[in-house]
């Protein structure tokens, strides 16, 4: 038997549990894994906290890599050994070993390892599709980062940096300026909501920037279209904050004439081909040394509750894995 972590109704980390799995025979397109590492991400806090809604009871995770155990009928893209990792549902991730949709598995390079793999996937899916799709980024583009010293931030900094962005990243707290440098950003602003559509205006001599990157929501929001420069592209993307409240269309107009935007990793994956295009996307970049995964801790899968709480609290300098 494995273990596999459960949550039957909605609150604090206190409501996970853990229950154990058999190994199951797959089905019609099925893959059973055993996986090595599991990814944490802010997703998952916020389905275990209702803000999100999931069926219950459930298990969480979205994110892991391990090996092919056994594969069911009309599976031909993997076979028992290979070395695997996926990024989104169905939910389960949280696991020592789960049934998978085979189509959705993703082969790893012989560079990326599990760990990379699992720290990477979900989140660089992510970065993927808001650097190459929602907005292309390249030479000439200069973009406003918050979160960059975070899992997903970091990211997204050494990518941009690569395509050719001029980056200016936002931190929370001045201890991780540092940090947001080492990730490739050219300047790294410290949040302050009242001030910081000044500094953005200065550090650009007055143009301001293409796109804004703004996981945070509810505290940033102003001060992020005010950072735009006339058309350009506002990316909400999260609300670690809360929600914005109703944006009035006269406002964008009034603003310069901006484009507002809230993209999901669920449209930029619905069909299984995009999907695993944009994950061979990131784990070539991850094998070509573009993108670095930093791994902050790993978690026995066990103390899943203690991994959310770091992540809530944070503390996170990178991702957080959990070990199986």
């Amino acid at each position: 038997m494995a273990a596999v972590i459960r949550f039957n109704q909605p609150g604090d980390s206190s409501v996970l549990w853990e229950d154990t799995v058999v190994e199951q025979a797959p089905g019609e397109g099925q893959a059973w894994l055993q996986q090595a590492a599991v990814g944490v991400n802010y997703l998952d806090v916020t389905q275990r906290n209702g803000a999100v809604k999931v069926p219950l009871p459930s298990g969480l995770g979205l994110e892991g890599a391990g090996t092919v155990i056994s594969v069911g009928p009309g599976v031909t893209n993997v076979q028992p050994g290979d070395r695997v990792a996926y990024a989104t549902g169905p939910l389960g991730g949280y696991a020592a070993q789960r049934l998978y949709p085979a189509e959705r598995l993703v082969k790893l390079p012989a560079g990326v390892s599990f760990e990379q793999a699992a720290a990477v996937l979900f989140k660089g899916i992510t970065a993927q599709y808001l650097l190459k799709s929602t907005y292309p980024v390249g030479p000439g583009t200069t973009m406003l980062l918050y979160g960059v010293a975070g899992g997903l931030g970091q990211i997204m900094g050494q990518w941009a940096k690569h395509l050719g962005a001029y980056v200016i990243g936002v931190v929370s707290k001045p201890e991780s300026v540092e940090r947001a440098k080492a990730v490739g950003c050219d300047e790294v602003l410290v949040f302050d909501a009242a001030t910081l559509a000044a500094d953005v205006a200065k550090l650009t001599q007055g143009r301001k920037v293409d796109v804004v990157y703004d996981p945070i929501g509810r505290i940033s929001f102003e001060a992020s279209l005010d950072s735009l420069r006339p058309r350009g592209l506002m990316v909400s993307f999260g609300a670690s904050s809360g929600a914005p409240g109703a944006v009035e269309l006269s406002t964008l107009n009034g603003k310069g004439s901006l484009f507002l935007t809230r993209p999901s990793i669920v449209a930029h994956t619905a069909s299984t081909a995009e999907y695993q295009e944009r994950a061979a996307d990131v784990l070539a970049a991850v094998e070509a040394g573009i993108i670095t995964p930093r791994i902050w801790k790993t978690y026995p899968l066990t103390e899943a509750a203690r991994a959310h709480e770091a992540l809530e609290s944070g503390q996170s300098a990178g991702a957080i894995i959990l070990a199986p």
